[in-house]
């Protein structure tokens, strides 16, 4: 073995207070890898469960399991840029055209949900999956968060009068999402809504409570000044924010309107939200970076850019 690769290890192990040939010996008795125990074929092919015998509902929850796969990457590059103290623009740029690709490629996939199952079958099982809902993905809640500060994705209609220094929990209960299972003038909430608070509310919050300061709009506007105006940083920020706000949600609303939208009635989601006014970005206008639109871009969001 080579001299230097075995003083590395030796090195290595010595730091944490381990024999390196113990571990050594170990590699005697341990197996090749192989492709499918290394990607976990087997455990991964089997975690599609149908609750009905309609083909095409497989479909359906495998095209979730990719979008949470997908999710998880996005997370995994936004938590690099939060935990690094003096990241360069060069590194910020590439991370954030890396998350972008990871949407664009969520973008173009909705052809497989509003191209790929057929509608007599969808409207038959997801009668099967209420009271769930898509707006309860925990990791696209942190997505969101990880991107902008709290202000940001705050309902339209309290954006501008909440107390920006309100506590979590009141900044919580006027995200825009609530709006999908809440009636703001009694407080009540839907039982979609409930079970999705119960599962994750104080994860969130103590999620948002790092990455208030930590987002990528926080740690965009933290960086020097002439890295604030390097055009391809620009380019890449607005990219993304652009494929999130509109892009990938106008292909989840033209997927929904497919489906749900028949012979001029409009279907109700299985979560019980007016999906229409909850997804279409021109009501809510979710913009993660407000700074570097044009008044007249913000105007216009959703719309047609």
């Amino acid at each position: 073995m080579n001299s230097k690769i075995t003083d590395q290890l030796k090195e290595k192990y010595n730091a944490i207070d381990q024999d390196a040939e113990v571990h050594l010996e170990g590699l005697l008795h341990s197996k090749p890898i192989n492709y499918w125990d290394y990607i976990q074929t087997d455990a991964l092919l089997n975690l599609q469960v149908q609750r009905t015998v309609f083909p095409d509902e497989n479909v359906f929850i495998m095209y979730h399991q990719v979008n949470e796969l997908l999710f998880k990457m996005v997370l995994s590059e936004m938590d690099q840029i939060a935990r690094h103290d003096n990241i360069d623009t060069d590194t910020f740029t590439s991370k954030i055209m890396r998350i972008s690709r990871y949407f664009d490629v969520l973008t173009s996939s909705f052809s497989i949900m509003k191209d790929g199952m057929d509608v007599n079958q969808y409207n038959k099982f997801r009668t099967t999956l209420t009271p769930a809902s898509g707006f309860q993905s925990a990791q696209y809640r942190k997505i969101e968060f990880a991107s902008t500060e709290l202000i940001n994705l705050i309902d339209k209609r309290f954006r501008n009068t909440i107390d920006r220094n309100s506590s979590y929990e009141n900044a919580f209960e006027h995200l825009y999402w609530q709006a999908a299972g809440k009636d703001y003038e009694t407080g009540k909430k839907t039982y979609t809504l409930s079970a999705f608070e119960d599962r994750y509310k104080d994860e969130f919050i103590r999620f948002t409570k790092f990455y208030q300061a930590n987002n990528l709009w926080s740690k965009f506007k933290s960086l020097p000044k002439k890295a604030q105006s390097n055009k391809d940083l620009i380019k890449a920020m607005r990219h993304y924010d652009y494929t999130v706000n509109i892009k990938w949600v106008m292909a989840h609303y033209n997927t929904a309107n497919h489906y749900l939208n028949i012979n001029g009635k409009t279907a109700e989601a299985t979560g019980g939200s007016e999906w229409v006014k909850y997804m279409h970005p021109k009501y809510q206008k979710r913009i993660f970076f407000p700074d570097l639109w044009t008044e007249k871009e913000i105007e216009k969001w959703g719309t047609g850019i």
